[in-house]
Formats: structure tokens, sequence, C-alpha cells
């Protein structure tokens, strides 16, 4: 049975289905490069989505076609809100929904259903129910609604909630919250999944795309969720970005982390926005931002695809909501395609039709130079990449034993390695990465011994707070590190012992290796500049065996 990128078996006809489908997911062996943004997204076996309207659904001919052309899902920005299909009690309107269904249908494309239960365009008859009535309403929306297009094909998944965190990671206070508690969430899904068992059922947040806090928060609660046998089946990453506030680097790392948990992982409202008016320099940064979006989801095997939130300038929520900003799409108001179309195009069409499990070339061996007690600088003979995804940077290890920690990463062929053991010698090794995630084979090593410690030449304390724990892990958030010194440091190393059994499972604003039960934090490139009594944190996530209640303690911090 010919079935659409992460969807399930219906009860339906097979010949129905087959008749649906054929066009849209026959197997792609190579698209052509002038190919539409679908066609190279299914060479991929990924989709491409965007977000829709009704209005120039209906009114723009432009707007029609270039949704049909380019894309194989497509979500409703907003006729499948709450507001939308019930605003009075009982009274469901579908007709908003139902267009966005048949234009789907007619052009081969699967919908995402968003959203059933959200704190936002929610009717004020359901905000102002007591527990009882609150959660029977939740219920009976969630059955009418997921229930409708339980046996179309199109309708393949769910936002079944929505932004349930606050910006800082706790739960959000919402009146699904202040009424029913964290229970609503775990409700919610079952009452979806009572209403389509084959429908993927997703959490979708924003903010969450690099390790951080806020992530972390939906990470334990989608383990917590699971772990109870809660139907998730998926998480949405909104990507709301911005040019001006940087791109999230762990953005990949943090998907294949929730990957882990046995989910699917997908890019749900991805829209890049900049300070207006536009220009070539903007418009260079914002084809960067979409291309490393694409590339850090097609790297990631469990990453369904990525849907843009809308596509042209003409109609896009950024203007009114982040004034003095818009352009976020990848046409401009004219439907004219912008360098972030072929930013996604380019990202999609990366190993489309070639071998994108070959890695790049081995590294040269490393050099070792400007060694002192805590510090080496190591260079190498750059790799190249035939696999199609690019070269993306370089893992150096440290050979030792049977598990090589990790030292750093760098995205050129060279790297200067902090936080090393005065009096040490080090065997030290390259392996190129592409952005596939394929690895080289090993370069040669380079042996080279730090010289004998002398102290800090910058003094630094730092101490941690345990920020959440459950049975079998817990949150450290944050370790602050101060400058207690009276001159500036540039760079600092924390080190800290794990307990027996306890091991790492995310970090964020840090570097983090491990080598045996010892963690070193390095500090990472923006907040490594420390004035006197000067401070900045870092945080870090840990697993450890059920019903062992230790924590990390004893935190030493050096300047090199």
């Amino acid at each position: 049975m010919l079935l659409r990128p992460g969807t399930r078996p219906r009860t339906f006809a097979v010949a129905a289905l087959l008749g649906l489908l054929a066009v849209f997911f026959l197997p792609v062996g190579q698209a052509d490069a002038s190919a539409p943004l679908r066609q190279h997204a299914a060479a991929r076996g990924k989709f491409i989505g965007t977000a829709l309207a009704t209005g120039p659904l209906s009114n723009e001919t432009q707007y029609r076609n270039i949704a049909a052309t380019e894309f194989n899902q497509i979500t409703a920005e907003n006729v499948m809100k709450w507001d939308s299909i019930q605003p009075n009690q009982g009274q469901f309107n579908f007709s908003g929904a139902d267009t966005i269904v048949n234009f789907a249908t007619q052009n081969n494309q699967q919908v995402h259903g968003h959203t059933l239960v959200w704190h936002n365009q929610t009717p004020g008859w359901v905000q102002g129910l007591n527990a009882t009535a609150m959660r029977q309403a939740m219920q009976t929306h969630i059955s009418q609604v997921v229930g409708r297009y339980a046996d179309n094909p199109a309708v393949v998944s769910w936002d079944v909630v929505n932004e349930v965190f606050d910006d800082n990671g706790n739960m959000r206070s919402s009146f699904w919250y202040n009424t029913l508690g964290l229970s609503f969430i775990a409700d919610a899904f079952r009452a979806a999944r009572a209403a389509d068992p084959n429908a993927r059922l997703c959490i979708n947040d924003y903010n969450v795309e690099g390790i951080n806090s806020k992530s972390t928060a939906m990470y334990n609660l989608v383990q917590s969720l699971r772990q109870q046998n809660v139907p998730v089946d998926c998480v949405g990453f909104q990507s709301h970005l911005a040019i001006q506030y940087g791109f999230p680097t762990s953005f990949q790392q943090n998907l294949e982390r929730f990957a882990a948990l046995g989910v699917q992982v997908r890019i749900t409202e991805v829209d890049i926005r900049m300070q207006t008016p536009r220009n070539s320099s903007k418009d260079a940064t914002q084809a960067t931002y979409y291309r490393d979006v694409v590339r850090a989801c097609m790297a990631v095997s469990a990453c369904a695809g990525v849907t843009i939130w809308g596509f042209t300038d003409r109609h896009s929520w950024v203007p009114d909501t982040f004034p003095g900003e818009g352009a976020a799409l990848i046409y401009d108001e004219n439907y004219q395609q912008k360098p972030a179309y072929t930013a996604v195009h380019d990202a999609l069409a990366e190993g489309g039709g070639t071998d994108d499990t070959t890695p790049p070339t081995t590294p040269g061996t490393p050099a070792a130079s400007n060694v002192t007690a805590t510090s080496a600088t190591l260079t190498w003979t750059a790799s190249t990449d035939s696999g199609g995804s690019g070269l993306a940077g370089y893992n150096v290890y440290r050979e030792q034993g049977t598990t090589d920690p990790q030292l750093g990463q760098s995205s050129t062929n060279s790297i200067n390695l902090t936080g090393l053991s005065p009096s040490t010698q080090y065997q030290v090794y390259v392996r190129a990465r592409d952005g596939a995630g394929n690895l080289s084979t090993p370069s040669a090593a380079v042996t080279f011994t730090t010289s004998e410690g002398g102290g800090p030449t910058g003094p630094c304390t730092a101490a941690g707070t345990v920020q959440t724990q459950w049975n079998n892990g817990y949150v450290i958030q944050p370790v602050t590190v101060t400058n207690s010194g009276s001159s500036a440091i540039n760079g600092w190393t924390v080190t800290f012992t794990l307990p027996a059994g306890h091991s790492i499972t995310g970090s964020w604003n840090a570097a983090l290796t491990t080598s045996g039960q010892t963690v070193t934090a390095r500090n990472v490139s923006y907040n490594g500049n420390l004035g006197p009594n000067g401070s900045t944190s870092f945080g870090f996530q840990v697993s450890r065996p059920n019903g062992n209640t230790q924590t990390v303690s004893g935190y030493t911090c050096a300047s090199p």
C-alpha cells in the first residue's frame, strides 16, 4: 500500500487510496533540478508544506497555483481552530476546514490539522466553564472534529495541544491548566486517539528549536506522557525565527534527542522575519536560516518534513504581530521567488537522486601547536564531500579505550581545545561530518602533552541549581559562572563529576565533553568574555537509574 510520509493505514478501499496517492508518493529516484519543492521533498521521503488561508485560496489564482504546485502538505492557518469550527457550544461549522481538505484532496496533498486545544482562539464560552463541563466540552470538540475526518485519507495528523509552556519553560497559566491541571494534556491526546486510531498526534510549541530550558521542559513532558502510555506520536517545532536574534545552532541535535524518545519530529510553522525594509544582505541571511532549518530536518530520519507558515509576504501574520518586521516568507508580496525560496529548493535537492549516505573524505592528520597546561590548537587538511548534503564540519575526539570522548566540534579545519588537564598526554583525531550526519573515517592521531599547570589566570566560580527532577533524570539550570577576579577573563571551563550511573542527555549555552564520570563544560562563542563580577549561565540534563536520588555537585571553574 502506498502511503504519504508519516501516515499509517486507514480503513478504506485500497483502490481508492491508490487512486488518490499514486501521483503523490511514487518513489522518485531523482528530481529534475528545476522541479517544484514538493518533488524534491518526495525524493527525500519528506514533505514540504505551507499554511493556507481560505480567503486568498478562493480569490487569488497565483496563490492557489503556487500552493498546489510547490507543496505536498498543507496546514489550515486558522479555519481548523476552535473559534472557527465551534464558536458557540454545540454549533459546528466545518465550511472552512472542508475547503482546505478538499483542496488537498484535489492536489494529492496531506493535511495536518491545527489545532484542537490551545489557549488562544478559543471562544469565551469554553473559558468560563467549570472543570467538569470544560473537560466534557474538550472531549466533545475533539471527538467531533477529529472524527469528521477520521476516514479521510488526506487528513493524516493533528496538533492536539499547542503551546502549553510559557517562555521560561513553566506550564502556561492558561484557563486549561488553571481549571483542569496538567491532566488536560493526556485527556486531549486520549480523546484524539479514540476519535481516530490511525492519525498521528502531535504536541507543538515555539522557541523549542534549540536545546534550552523550554525545549528541555517539553522533552521531559513528552517522555513522561509516553511513559504513561499517552499516545503522543510526534513533536512539532514551530520555528518562528528572526535574523537579528541568531540561529539556534543546536537545532539538529535537539531534533535528534526528541527522536530518541521514539517520536516523529517535524518543523511546523517556520518563517524567518527581518527588520524592514528588505535589502540584499538581509535576504542572504534569511536564505541561510531557511537552508539550515531544512537541512536540520533532512539530516534526521525521524523528521517528517518542514511546513512554512504561509509562503508569500502578501499574506503573513508577522507585520501585524511584530511592528517594523516582516518579509518573513519565501515569496515576496508580488509572488516572486526570493533567495529564501532558492535556499529551500536547494536544501531539499541536496542528495536528491544521489547517494546521501556517502561520507566525507578522511581529514588530514592534525598538527598540534600553542600547547599550554589547559589548551592546544589543532589544524588539519580539509575534507571534501560528494554525497550531496555538503560538508558540515568536524568532530574532534580523544583516543581513550573503548569509548573515545568528543573534545569539540568545528566548522573549519582548525580548533582551539580548552579545558585540558595539565601534564597529560593526549592522542587526538578528527572525523568530518556532512549535512546528512554521515561521519568520515578517523584521521590519523596526533599526540601531544600539556605543560604543568600554573593555576588559572583569571579566577572564576561556578554554582549549579537543580531546576527539576523525576525518577530517572533531572535538569541543572542554571549553572552560574562568575568572574571572581579583578580583570576580565576570555573563556572559562567548568568541571564536575557525575554520580555513578548518571549520563548527560542534553545541554545548552556550553559545550560539554565527558571522560568517564568527569564532565568538562566550556564556554561557547557568545558567553566566554566576562568582566570583573560578570556572570553567565548554562544548563544540562542528566539521566540516572530509577530510584537514584543523587544529583551533580562539586563544580570547579578555571579560566585558561
